[in-house]
């Protein structure tokens, strides 16, 4: 199986990664789907605190790699991309069942993403600024930015959504054409 994982802040780009890799044939599973699936089993709106505090309860009670040991059943394709690990413990989950996998790394600056947020409106993205502060904090708190150190390669969205989807298409190519 070739395995990619993402790693990147909220609004840097992962859901376009993820429309580009379907579009070329990938399976794609986004880990925060998860997240959210498990916040509305609970019967809980879709609120960025909802939200939050599920994953973070989930990570308390279960470990830091929790959110990659659910999505492993669901990993059935030959290739596959997932989208949005936290952690370097979620990376040690996806190392231990895969061996081999490449990390991708998503990067856009803080005023770029917020504006992608509030762009985007999703009932998890927050309001504001300091919404978009506070979750940034969250996520570093979980391990992020560690994660991202650890990636194999990045992309950076600075741009229009045309120019990232074309790079995010080349490097995707570029990641499934090396050998395993």
């Amino acid at each position: 199986m070739k395995l990619i994982v993402t790693v990147g802040m909220p609004g840097s780009g992962k859901d376009e990664l993820v429309e580009v890799a379907r579009s070329m044939g990938l399976a794609t599973l986004r880990m925060g789907d998860l997240v959210r699936e498990e916040t509305r089993r609970r019967g809980l709106p879709l609120s960025n605190s909802n939200v939050a505090r599920i994953a973070n309860e989930e990570r308390e009670k279960h470990g830091a790699g929790i959110w990659a040991q659910r999505a492993l059943p669901r990993l059935t394709e030959t290739k596959m991309l997932v989208d949005g690990a936290r952690s370097n413990m979620e990376l040690d989950v996806f190392r231990h069942n895969f061996g081999d996998f490449f990390v991708l790394a998503i990067f856009a600056s803080p005023e770029t993403r917020h504006g992608r947020l509030m762009q985007r409106g999703r009932g998890d993205d927050g309001a504001s600024f300091q919404d978009s502060y506070d979750r940034d904090r969250r996520e570093l708190k979980w391990g992020i930015g560690e994660a991202f150190t650890m990636a194999d390669g990045i992309l950076v969205n600075e741009g229009s959504v045309p120019e990232f989807r074309e790079a995010a298409r080349r490097k995707l190519r570029e990641i499934l054409d090396r050998e395993t």
